[in-house]
């Protein structure tokens, strides 16, 4: 492929070489731990290649992941992709394939919870100490760089409450100091931002969301650039980590439908966004493609297109209303995680305990949706009747 291609070509034909598909449309499942060889020379050779697609050892992967790792490291731009069976998983081991006891580390204040939990409770633990930081804070991340700064740590848009990070500037005051800088792009999926263009060391995606699509399957991956590769590879393979490839076989199919999917997660969450800003019980709506949100003009400037999720807050309510509000839907879900063709919506509360460097009025209740390929006017008269059952528990 070159990169001039166009990506709806990409998604389709990457990862499809006959080396990995034997002729067939989708690369084969390759179950394997042992693989035999014939010969001393067929082993020293496998020994010499294993990080170059030869088959090794399962741990090391097949052609089944190999293909897909792949068309994600061209999708995202970068060098090499390892898996893991987690986004969680993919977050926890690119950290700690980078840092040590002794070492700071620059957290985003608005990352996904489970990577909070992390830095405090485990990687505390490990001697490493963790400053989040303002999401909004561009180049005077500066103040905050220590000597022993490691890693600075991004995610844009932001888990909840989905501010925008400059991730350009953040980018270039950590090379300027010598810091690896790793993204959470799960938001935006391998297609509609390119992280190693705008300085990006390491893109992290949660495959679980957007890339298989259909809520089925657990996976992570972890891109690098060319300095950053050899390591993640080499850490994650020492820490034992390994994905199914049942799995990869769902994922890799997951991946040809991204781009028509994300097309139609874009519109359906516009529309019902749109819907949501005129309402009069909504404070305001926080899509990063509404200037209501922090850091839409950096989503204008570093992405080709939105998705189905976002968040909005409520100008009053309480556990009983927003209780009202969530439960029985029709058509929307209440459940974690996004990324699959149905609805989901959440009530969230207690954001601010889940926040040090910057404050938030829990006064005003945020809801967070999910908007999947349903109809989006179906999902309307459903948020309709859940804005009636909201005024009802208000009175």
């Amino acid at each position: 492929m070159t990169k001039h291609d166009k990506q709806a070509t990409q998604i389709v034909s990457l990862g499809r070489d006959k080396k990995y598909t034997k002729g067939i449309i989708n690369p084969p499942v390759f179950r394997a731990s042992t693989v035999v060889f014939d010969t001393m020379d067929d082993m020293r050779f496998a020994i010499k290649n294993k990080t170059n697609g030869e088959l090794f050892y399962g741990r090391r992967g097949t052609p089944t992941h190999f293909s897909f790792q792949e068309a994600i490291a061209e999708l995202e731009g970068g060098a090499g992709t390892a898996l893991y069976p987690s986004g969680a998983g993919a977050i926890s081991a690119a950290l700690l394939s980078f840092l040590k006891s002794g070492d700071h580390l620059l957290m985003v204040d608005t990352a996904y919870e489970p990577t909070r939990d992390l830095c405090d409770k485990m990687l505390a633990g490990f001697g490493i100490e963790t400053t989040y930081y303002d999401p909004m804070i561009g180049a005077d991340i500066r103040d905050l760089i220590r000597p022993n700064t490691k890693v600075l740590f991004l995610e844009s848009p932001g888990s909840i409450t989905m501010e925008v990070q400059d991730v350009p500037t953040l980018c270039r005051v950590a090379h300027e100091n010598n810091i690896i800088v790793m993204l959470d792009n799960t938001w935006a999926s391998p297609i509609n931002s390119r992280p190693f263009e705008m300085g990006v060391d390491i893109s992290i995606q949660a495959a679980t969301k957007y890339i298989v699509g259909h809520s089925d399957v657990m996976m992570g991956t972890a891109t690098a650039n060319e300095t950053y590769w050899p390591q993640l590879r080499e850490n994650s393979y020492l820490m034992g980590q390994t994905t199914s490839p049942d799995d990869v076989f769902l994922a890799a199919r997951g991946l040809r439908t991204l781009g028509v999917r994300m097309a139609q997660h874009h519109k359906n969450g516009l529309e019902v966004a749109n819907w949501l800003a005129q309402r009069s019980e909504v404070d305001h709506v926080r899509h990063p493609a509404f200037d209501t949100c922090p850091g839409h003009a950096f989503f204008k400037r570093d992405f080709t297109s939105a998705n189905g999720l976002f968040s909005f807050v409520l100008k009053q309510g309480d556990l009983r209303s927003v209780t009202a509000f969530v439960e029985n839907m029709q058509h929307f879900k209440m459940g974690f995680s996004w990324g699959g063709y149905e609805s989901l919506i959440l009530g969230v509360f207690g954001i601010d305990k889940i926040r040090s460097a910057t404050h938030w009025d829990s006064s005003k209740p945020l809801i967070r949706l999910h908007i999947g390929l349903e109809d989006p006017q179906d999902l309307i008269a459903d948020l309709e009747r859940a804005f009636e059952r909201y005024h009802q528990a208000l009175k």
